[in-house]
């Protein structure tokens, strides 16, 4: 079971688990809703893309995904596109890593439920240093 907790004050907004605590609201040092939205493709991008470059053998190499996004004006305000910049570092097959990369946008889920709402778009660059 997944689950979370928000707390509200007057004094500050926290969401909580077990395992850690992150300042909530729309003040300096706090994250926003869509933070955590595009936050959540991330990290479930990242962790379908490790799973398939373990399954098919091949290294997880560092990397640094950045996403953004743009809420529609009409209400509800819903995502309209998300773009995500995937760069990765050292040496790796760059075109089993592309192929890695369109898999994990197929079967990572937040990616699946976002996909339903807005334009969904990445770009990988490869570092060698």
């Amino acid at each position: 079971m997944l689950q979370v907790k928000t707390s509200y004050t007057p004094n500050g907004s926290t969401l909580d688990n077990d395992r850690a605590i992150v300042k909530i609201g729309i003040n300096d040092g706090e994250f926003h809703a869509y933070d955590f939205l595009l936050g959540a493709l991330s990290a479930c991008f990242q962790a379908t893309l490790a799973e398939i470059l373990i399954k098919r053998k091949l290294e997880i190499p560092t990397m640094e995904i950045i996403v953004t996004g743009e809420k529609r004006q009409e209400t509800p305000t819903t995502l309209e596109w998300t773009k995500m910049d995937i760069t990765v570092f050292g040496q790796v097959d760059e075109q089993k890593f592309l192929r890695s990369v369109d898999l994990a946008a197929k079967y990572c889920s937040v990616h699946t439920t976002i996909s339903k709402v807005a334009s969904m778009t990445h770009e990988v660059k490869f570092s060698r240093s």
